[in-house]
């Protein structure tokens, strides 16, 4: 019984849950493509190595060493968006016309778990620009953790191509409009329960007894207007309720 009361509730507003959710995503599809800025992405790709200095003519690979490497990703991911790396990115590449809070901003940092691989993306309204932005920070990370960690372990695989054409990251239109389709019809629904439950009118004999304390004493079934009016216009052309005088002559 309470699902049917629930889904009565819903069936009765859903043209306004309808009308919520269709004016909402419109809303989000037509800002998403018209008054957010386009950003692309371009990411470098680093490795976390044997020390060059250690084991350098040794063939046989040092497991400890790659467990170490490992375990220093997490160390250089945080120093990597520090001020001092930034700050050299800033002294070294100033075309690139960004201070240093704003370089770690649009820089992010990720690793593959378990492995020695390092992943630095840049992102900005232009795909050349965010490589740009992704090689200069990775290039002067490699130089400073040299001095800063004592170590020569850290080696460029992948330089961001600024050449190369890639579509924008964000927005995503249609990943906006299916979050606002679902929060609209969220919305559009507990909307429906709440005008219901402010809703203080009669409608059902449960109403009756609940709220007046009174048994039904009648009750007057809903006619459709079709079956109405025709039951109206039968009684106006018959009005002795159907019987029919007859005259018998002589």
């Amino acid at each position: 019984m309470e699902l049917r009361r629930y889904w009565s509730i819903v069936r009765k507003k859903l043209w306004m849950i309808a009308l919520i959710t269709i004016v909402s995503c419109t809303t989000v599809g037509y800002y998403s493509n018209h008054f957010l800025t386009s950003q692309y992405e371009a990411s470098a790709t680093l490795i976390v190595n044997q020390n060059s200095g250690l084991n350098a003519q040794s063939p046989n690979i040092d497991i400890g060493s790659i467990s170490s490497n490992i375990l220093l990703i997490k160390t250089y991911k945080e120093i990597i968006k520090t001020p001092r790396i930034m700050g050299k990115v800033v002294q070294q590449y100033p075309e690139l016309h960004a201070t240093a809070n704003e370089l770690s901003a649009k820089t992010s940092v990720s690793s593959v778990n378990e492995t020695q691989v390092m992943s630095v993306s840049a992102r900005d309204y232009s795909y050349e620009r965010a490589a740009k932005i992704a090689n200069a920070v990775s290039k002067v990370f490699q130089q400073e953790i040299r001095p800063l960690m004592k170590l020569d372990n850290v080696s460029i695989l992948n330089w961001a191509d600024p050449s190369e054409r890639r579509g924008p990251v964000s927005p995503n239109p249609t990943l906006n409009i299916m979050i606002a389709f679902v929060l609209a019809s969220m919305a559009g629904i507990g909307m429906a329960f709440l005008l219901d439950q402010m809703d203080d009118t009669v409608k059902t004999e449960n109403d009756i007894r609940t709220k007046l304390g009174l048994p039904l004493l009648a009750a007057i079934p809903k006619m459709k207007s079709s079956l109405a009016d025709r039951a109206i216009d039968t009684r106006l052309m018959n009005p002795a309720g159907g019987k029919k005088n007859v005259t018998l002559d002589a």
